[in-house]
């Protein structure tokens, strides 16, 4: 069954307007991650990606982490547009989220700007945060986006959404 897009608000996107195939966009915003009472991350040397139906799946630099934040776990996954991914478990002040970040090594043609950095799933973490709002982790367990208040739903991830 087809979902109704929520209308949009001022300064709203709706992610029914996304794109599919998925688009790859810088933005000038801030991104901060925190994890056991640290903050891991913090930059403006953002992309995200943006595909219908999913909030924004946010890119950072590898390199913008703190130093051991980032540890290769085991696994893979596979993304029709972006390529082969590759999994990190996150440290923090103590803490490990396993096989909580993900990055693409060898990008598929169109998204080579994703080499070298990682998107991170926001549940595991204490707090993700896009110019000082904090974050909602998109609905399911498989999906990595990120809900803030500019965005309008509904959002693949939630109850009957499989099909979308």
């Amino acid at each position: 069954m087809r979902p109704v897009p929520e209308p949009a608000g001022p300064g709203q996107e709706s992610v029914w307007d996304y794109p599919r195939p998925p688009r790859v966009e810088p933005v000038d915003v801030r991104v901060a991650i925190h994890l056991g009472g640290e903050r891991i991350v913090d930059t403006r040397d953002v992309v995200r990606v943006l595909e219908t139906s999913h909030p924004p799946v946010y890119y950072l630099p590898i390199a913008a982490f703190a130093e051991g934040a980032l540890r290769p776990a085991s696994g893979s996954s596979f993304c029709e547009f972006k390529g082969a991914a590759r999994y990190f478990s996150v440290h923090g002040g103590g803490r490990t989220a396993e096989r909580a970040a993900w990055t693409y090594p060898s990008p598929s043609p169109g998204f080579e700007v994703l080499r070298d950095r990682v998107a991170v799933y926001a549940g595991p973490m204490d707090a993700c945060t896009v110019d000082g709002e904090r974050v909602t982790p998109q609905p399911g367990s498989f999906y990595g986006g990120w809900v803030t208040s500019n965005l309008a739903g509904p959002f693949k991830g939630v109850p009957g959404s499989m099909g979308w």
